[in-house]
């Protein structure tokens, strides 16, 4: 491998996306949140105090969005989504209204680009949530925001707006 490949991973592995950056008490409060993930109130202090300590870290965000997402807490997880779209569109130097985001503002086709990539995956968790929690609409206007950045799908945004399809066509039945 040559410097330069090494130095380019060494870049991208220290994004915030991938921990770069966070303040090692608030990575011990992730580790800990992660360890007690069965005790829920055990990890939420956790991700908390996380939060605290790094409270606009998209390490300490992702972790919140995880844990509310997979226990179930979709309003709970659908506002730290909105807190990560804001954090990816300041992370990118994007407007921060995603619906005002533009195919040529970042590399959202390429899988190369991780903050890119986070804005892409976060915007698809918006759109999933705001469908799963009867905002049909919204939740329509993120995916094709997202074909829309990405025409060739690498986030997989068209098998939600499949099911979206399919729900209409349910409901003319």
């Amino acid at each position: 491998m040559t410097l330069a490949a090494v130095e380019e991973i060494t870049d991208i592995l220290s994004a915030p996306v991938f921990g770069g950056g966070l303040p090692p008490d608030a990575e011990r409060q992730l580790f800990e949140a992660a360890h007690s993930y069965d005790q829920s109130d055990v990890a939420l202090a956790h991700l908390r105090e996380a939060r605290r300590l790094a409270p606009n870290h998209v390490a300490v965000l992702i972790g919140l969005y995880r844990f509310f997402f997979y226990k179930g807490r979709l309003r709970e997880a659908l506002e730290i989504a909105q807190t990560c779209l804001l954090r990816a569109s300041i992370e990118n130097s994007l407007p921060l209204d995603w619906r005002q985001v533009q195919r040529d503002h970042a590399a959202f086709a390429s899988f190369d680009d991780p903050l890119a990539r986070f804005f892409m995956f976060v915007l698809k968790g918006y759109a999933y949530l705001n469908m799963r929690l009867g905002d049909i609409e919204e939740g329509r206007v993120a995916v094709i925001k997202l074909l829309e950045l990405d025409p060739s799908d690498k986030v997989g945004a068209q098998v939600l707006l499949t099911v979206l399809d399919q729900r209409e066509l349910d409901d003319v039945d």
